[in-house]
């Protein structure tokens, strides 16, 4: 067994052609003690789960696992897409009868309620499951209660979270807690922690690898954030340029004054890519003329909430949006932090250093005289990119 390759985990928001790779070769590791592996096999179903994203959003990505009464591999699935199959019905179909008097290991705890699918929990019984370890209780209220549904049908039931489930349904639950959508943050910086030169130039600190990773997870989220800053120094498309895009992202582009210029390649594709510009009152109602330019060249006009939770609320509210990414300078991204709204960050660190003090760094706007006045973060993993580092945090507990 490689055992490097089984317990590599790359975060919630890996890969999925990476995560495709590992999951086939380990579909070949022999089946050990069940008092050993639980924990392993979870682990897998959690990286099964990730294939799920920018697929299933806003609901939760979900792996399972099924294993014969000798413990051996037969069944893996994950949810494919809202609406779909969820993730134990797949796995019971790949099963097939193999699955009676087996064992399901699943991320999440099985659903109970009637949604767009069937109760999970009905599928693992009349499938003749013998038991069920979960990782994670499920936080929405309606679907809640699968383990004492299945005690109370006689199939054991046991929670065993471990830290891949408990990264995974974050976001989530997030949503479920407070409606709002999960925000990534994501920059390229210098090995001494600069995303631009005293100039302004940044183009480019990160590999084109990196740069590719970037295009792919823009088609995986819902929003695109960023400031008018971004848009006047570097003139970004901020378009899923890699791959096939999961989801058409509507950028949105904070420009508290409507100074953003018709030329802007923001503003000129906005006809085939969605796109809203978000000013304040003032500006929105004293620059009608310059709306209406933008209007004719498909680009949308908001007026700007005073905090950026606000933001965050109008977005879900008007787009549906369930995740956000954030493009922008430091100041932008030091807004949001400072307001608490940033959930994870994805840290491309480049190559090169720069030794310059009046170069720019990720987030701006803060007063810290001491080291641990600083912002925590959690770092879950850390990989290579072509030459790059790239680094995965989280905010928050």
């Amino acid at each position: 067994m490689n055992a490097g390759l089984v317990h590599r985990w790359t975060g919630p928001f890996s890969c999925a052609a990476n995560n495709a790779l590992s999951v086939h070769r380990l579909e070949q590791v022999p089946f050990l003690p069940m008092s050993d592996t639980i924990d392993h096999w979870m682990r897998l179903a959690a990286r099964l789960a990730v294939r799920g994203h920018g697929h299933v959003e806003p609901n939760p990505m979900v792996g399972c696992i099924i294993l014969d009464r000798s413990g051996a591999l037969v069944g893996m699935g994950h949810h494919r897409v809202v609406g779909g199959p969820h993730a134990e019905v797949e796995a019971l179909r790949k099963a097939g009868a193999k699955a009676r008097g087996g064992t399901v290991i699943v991320t999440l705890e099985p659903c109970t309620n009637h949604g767009r699918t069937p109760p999970c929990v009905e599928s693992l019984r009349s499938a003749g499951i013998l038991q069920v370890f979960y990782g994670e209780r499920d936080p929405n209220p309606e679907a809640a209660g699968g383990e004492a549904w299945l005690c109370g049908a006689g199939i054991p039931t046991q929670q065993r979270s471990t830290p891949q489930t408990r990264e995974l349904i974050a976001p989530f639950a997030k949503r479920t807690a407070t409606g709002l959508p999960w925000v990534i943050a994501k920059w390229a910086q210098t090995v001494d922690g600069r995303i631009a030169t005293r100039s302004h130039d940044s183009q480019w600190i990160s590999c084109e690898r990196s740069r590719a990773m970037v295009h792919r997870e823009r088609g995986r989220v819902d929003v695109i954030l960023t400031g008018i800053g971004t848009v006047m120094r570097d003139d970004p498309l901020l378009t899923c340029r890699s791959g096939s895009p999961c989801r058409n992202a509507v950028r949105v582009v904070v420009d508290p004054e409507l100074n953003i210029p018709l030329d802007r390649k923001i503003v000129m594709t906005a006809k085939t890519h969605r796109t809203i510009v978000t000013t304040l009152p003032k500006a929105f109602s004293e620059k009608s003329e310059h709306r209406r330019a933008l209007g004719d060249l498909g680009v949308g006009c908001m007026k700007q909430h005073s905090d950026f939770r606000g933001l965050l609320e109008a977005l879900r509210r008007e787009f549906d949006a369930s995740t956000v990414l954030v493009e922008a300078g430091g100041g932008l991204t030091g807004a949001l932090l400072r307001e608490g709204l940033i959930d994870e960050a994805w840290v491309f660190v480049g190559p090169r250093l720069l030794g310059d003090e009046t170069a720019f760094g990720p987030a701006r706007g803060f007063t810290t005289p001491r080291i641990q006045d600083g912002i925590p973060m959690r770092l879950l993993s850390v990989r290579q990119r072509g030459t790059d580092a790239l680094l995965h945090y989280r905010f928050g507990g």
